[in-house]
């Protein structure tokens, strides 16, 4: 529950909208149940416009309660496609869900620079259940992706992206990598999305052969 009366001024950005040079920001009065904000704060303690990095949804008007529903310091922008954690982690459970599938853990990373061919966003996974149909299943994914995102819609359809690669990891792939990287343990996860190709070039060694 958001607290309202304790000089703590609260702004809400769309969630497509969060990427842009000069989002409109909402205030409490402003929004509505079930829709997916950024939410900034500014507060009589020095905080000015500043981002949590989560976005929120409301469930409740009153009094005004929030859940957070995703991340957004965590995003994929290499092309301008704006792919935030929700939208890659929706589309992957409707399509696990549908494949008959499980996922043990997944990151998506931008190819920039492929030896041959167009870029293309490659999801680094860790299936519990692999899918029968691997293509398929990627296939798939990469139409909900482009339902989700219109950016990525517009990249794919246009030419300047080809669909998603899946690259399937060893068994016990994103524990040994953090294991190896010495951030094993309850306290830190594997970032679902990365702007750059840091953690997929240290996930080559768990790359299932």
């Amino acid at each position: 529950m958001l607290i309202t009366n304790s000089g703590i001024f609260y702004e809400f950005i769309l969630y497509d909208e969060v990427f842009k040079d000069a989002p409109l920001r909402l205030r409490l009065h402003e929004v509505e149940l079930g829709v997916d904000y950024a939410l900034i704060i500014h507060n009589n303690a020095g905080l000015w416009g500043y981002s949590i990095g989560d976005l929120v949804r409301f469930t409740s008007l009153d009094p005004y309660k929030i859940v957070v529903s995703g991340r957004i310091k965590h995003f994929i922008s290499a092309f301008g496609e704006h792919v935030i954690g929700k939208e890659v982690e929706e589309a992957l459970n409707e399509v696990v869900k549908a494949h008959q599938a499980s996922i043990v853990e997944f990151t998506v990373a931008p190819q920039v620079n492929p030896s041959h061919g167009l870029p293309y966003h490659e999801w680094f996974i860790e299936f519990g259940i692999v899918p029968k149909d691997l293509h398929q299943f990627a296939n798939d994914l990469d139409a909900l992706m482009t339902r989700k995102n219109i950016y990525y819609q517009d990249l794919i359809v246009g030419g300047i992206l080809k669909p998603l690669v899946i690259t399937l990891m060893q068994k016990d792939a994103f524990r040994n990598y953090m294991k190896d990287n010495g951030k094993l343990g309850g306290q830190n996860k594997v970032a679902r999305l990365g702007n750059d190709r840091k953690i997929a070039d240290q996930l080559i060694p768990y790359i299932l052969k």
